[in-house]
């Protein structure tokens, strides 16, 4: 079976909603999938590192704030020198995801660094594998509404619960994105 980490911060409870979107879609295409969430200090356990050794494919997944992921996603960021330094996440499969309350926000600015994170670490990145809704009849919750290619992007207002937001066509994207993430991961099984 396909092991799918989803390794993520969140401050306010969007991301978090956002990450449960991406392990729904991936459970669904039967990869044993494990949220794994950096905590308030940014730290997570050791139990939860070797869950990402072992894993078949990372998600890595942050709000975006200031135009990059939070410092609690840097700091693990940072940790993960220790897995580089002996090549554990060499040729694993890896993607990313954030969210923030702007529809652009610079969002494509913290998928970039998820981005360079693994190609830090040698792995593969797979993108969404999604058309946009661009055309005059698009609606808000149609899939791949923010039109991202690198990864998942999902937007939540910043006055909004994580209850209200990311939206369901948001939140319908992560799933499909988490399903092909698994499906991307079996080919190099």
């Amino acid at each position: 079976m396909t092991k799918v980490a989803i390794v993520y911060h969140s401050g306010y409870g969007h991301t978090t909603k956002a990450a449960e979107a991406v392990h729904a879609g991936a459970a669904a295409a039967g990869a044993d999938v494990e949220l794994i969430k950096i905590d308030a200090e940014g730290n997570i356990t050791d139990a939860q590192w070797e869950s990402l050794a072992a894993a078949n494919a990372i998600v890595f997944g942050s709000p975006t704030y200031m135009g990059t992921v939070s410092w609690q996603f840097k700091k693990f960021a940072d940790a993960s020198s220790k897995p580089w330094y002996s090549q554990v996440w060499k040729d694993k499969i890896a993607a990313g995801f954030t969210n923030s309350a702007s529809m652009n926000g610079d969002k494509l600015s913290t998928l970039h660094y998820l981005f360079t994170l693994s190609q830090q670490h040698s792995m593969i990145w797979v993108g969404t594998g999604l058309m946009p809704a661009n055309s005059k009849a698009a609606q808000r919750n149609d899939i791949n509404y923010v039109a991202s290619f690198s990864g998942l992007m999902t937007q939540s207002p910043s006055d909004s619960t994580p209850e209200e937001g990311p939206l369901p066509g948001d939140l319908e994207t992560a799933k499909l994105f988490g399903k092909r993430i698994v499906e991307v991961a079996q080919k190099f099984k």
